[in-house]
């Protein structure tokens, strides 16, 4: 951690002098700015009776708009520039496990889903807040729906992909500083839909009569100035242009606002789309990502090149002298109206697979950032079996390095572990991290092991159930759903479960009895996995089943105070703590 920290600090001291030098070049220019109009107005004061005065309006007027043009293009560079020092600052902060003022996602939380609830996967605190940088909200979406997609799929590109965003830090941080900047008026998903189901209403044939009409204007003046033709012929004409594009005229302002709108929003993303397209990438992922924004060939950033060229046009329709002559004479605005129309009919429903690609480089930007951060990972050896999970040093990436105790783990296809111990001495932490290990391995993120194996598998989980008031749903029976959805999913296939504590809501004769039979069945089925209790009958099942086997977390009593060594043993928990505790703080004798 200590290279990484001195990597942030670098960027974030080279930025700060970065920003030191674009706050004087503002000053500077905001004088220099002042000055121009200054002297300008005094030179045109002092010398309005000479012909000087015809050279020093313009000469101004052309200072000033350049240094106005130059000055919008350091602020941004300099809102950039904050935004670098802002992510360094960031991952500096969470270095030092100072994270939970950070985004928590618990927008996207699934209550039913096969393991969210109990890993915490968001809210305070959750790998969610810890592990995503995401700075557009699609992408957190994407990272959102990444952490819950329980189905393992493609896990060795998704690992290159990581691990290729990973060696690239500098260009990750250039990505996500322009993302940051980027805070369009109207959503992608809007403007999405809009361009997808937006229906033409200039007719066709607009395309050769403008043209053909504003030839005709010409022709028409030319001959009222040269006297062959009444004037009165070019009013008619006129009238008759206006006639034409007025029958159209509501529709073409509330389109024209629409589609600015979408302007906005599509010129916001096209920085990213520029940055994309300029990178060349390895990984199979993140080239076929980098293929949504090729058209037949064609970039995206010359098709959006297109889009802003005919929006350009279509905007003169406000200028003064376009409404007075190039609607009645060239039929101005239902003519760029069609060119819009144009585009959105060749290239509008592809514009949803652009904002796709660029959420997916947000959300893989923050995977590789997280690989970048976390050098005592290890991306999983993928296998086909008979080990479903098999690592060195196991650990929960959300426990401090400083605290955590790490342990070897490994389990064989269809085998189960029943893992007894005191309260407090880590079995709900030790499962907790085994299930995490098995969500980030089937992103592609490298986890807290070494020499790690991996067979990929689903993951289902019951460690927390709770009653509903609104439902009439108790708790014992949320519980027995619980169960009930995890013996339904592993008919869709084999799946890695984790139990913890299960049938808290009877009687402890009725829960010892039941647990092993829902154990007995889950064996049956096939099925492997973690089953943390205090219940010691329940590890006389390895005597029955050979699938089964026992393992532990020990308490002991040293000195007269609890210790926990929190090491993985195998074998049966024989020290329990709740007489000792309950002595210790006083409330028996």
């Amino acid at each position: 951690m200590d290279g990484i920290t001195i990597f942030y600090t670098q960027q974030r001291d080279k930025h700060n002098e970065e920003l030191k030098r674009l706050k004087k070049q503002l000053a500077l220019l905001a004088s220099l700015r002042l000055l121009v109009f200054v002297i300008t107005g005094l030179a045109m004061y002092f010398l309005w009776t000479t012909s000087l005065v015809y050279w020093i309006f313009p000469l101004g007027l052309a200072g000033f708009l350049y240094l106005v043009s130059r000055y919008s293009d350091l602020k941004w560079q300099k809102g950039y520039v904050e935004r670098l020092i802002a992510i360094n600052n960031t991952e500096l902060e969470v270095a030092a496990r100072r994270f939970h003022h950070l985004p928590d996602g618990k927008e996207f939380l699934v209550p039913e889903h096969p393991y969210a609830q109990d890993l915490d996967l968001f809210g305070r605190g959750s790998f969610y807040q810890y592990a995503n940088r995401t700075a557009l909200k699609q992408g957190s979406q994407v990272f959102a729906g990444l952490l819950l997609d329980g189905y393992p799929k493609d896990i060795t590109k998704k690992q290159e992909a990581i691990q290729e965003l990973a060696q690239l830090p500098e260009w990750r941080q250039r990505f996500s500083a322009l993302a940051g900047g980027t805070h369009p008026e109207v959503p992608h998903h809007v403007v999405s839909k809009w361009l997808k189901e937006h229906v033409a209403f200039v007719p066709k044939w607009i395309k050769y009569v403008a043209p053909a009409f504003a030839l005709g204007s010409i022709g028409l003046v030319i001959a009222a100035l040269s006297g062959w033709i009444p004037e009165v012929v070019v009013l008619y004409w006129y009238v008759v242009g206006v006639g034409i594009v007025g029958r159209y005229g509501k529709n073409i302002l509330r389109f024209s606002s629409d589609v600015s709108k979408a302007q906005d929003t599509i010129e916001q993303y096209q920085k990213l789309i520029s940055e994309l397209e300029q990178k060349e990438f390895a990984s199979e992922l993140l080239r076929n990502l980098q293929q949504k924004l090729i058209l037949d060939g064609e970039k995206t950033s010359k098709i959006l090149k297109k889009f802003t060229r005919h929006m350009a046009m279509l905007d003169q329709q406000n200028n003064l002298l376009i409404m007075m002559f190039g609607q009645g004479l060239a039929l101005w605005s239902l003519y760029f109206a069609y060119q819009v129309e144009n585009w959105i009919g060749t290239y509008g429903k592809q514009v949803e697979g652009w904002f796709e690609a660029i959420a997916y480089f947000d959300a893989y930007n923050s995977l590789g950032n997280y690989a970048f951060n976390h050098l005592d990972h290890t991306y999983p050896q993928i296998t086909d079996g008979p080990m479903t999970l098999q690592a060195k040093a196991v650990g929960h990436p959300l426990v401090d390095p400083k605290k955590n105790v790490l342990n070897d783990f490994s389990l064989d296809e269809g085998r189960f572990s029943i893992v007894t111990g005191a309260n407090m001495a880590g079995k709900s932490t030790f499962l907790r991290a085994v299930a995490l290990q098995i969500v980030m391995a089937n992103m592609g993120l490298p986890v807290k092991g070494k020499e790690v194996q991996y067979q990929p598998i689903r993951l289902l989980t019951s460690m927390r159930s709770s009653d509903s008031l609104a439902d009439e749903t108790s708790y014992f029976y949320a519980e027995l759903k619980r169960l009930k959805y995890i013996v339904d999913e592993l008919e869709k296939g084999n799946c890695f479960v984790v139990l913890d504590e299960i049938l808290k809501g009877t009687n402890s004769v009725d829960k010892a009895e039941g647990s092993k039979k829902f154990v007995e069945k889950l064996v049956r089925s096939g099925a492997t996995g973690l089953v943390a209790t205090h219940d010691l009958s329940l590890c006389t099942l390895a005597n029955e089943l050979p699938q089964v086997e026992n393992h532990y977390f020990d308490a002991q009593i040293v000195n007269g105070e609890l210790y926990f060594d929190y090491r993985f043993k195998e074998g049966i928990c024989q020290n329990m703590n709740a007489s000792f505790l309950l002595k210790k703080m006083g409330i028996v004798d």
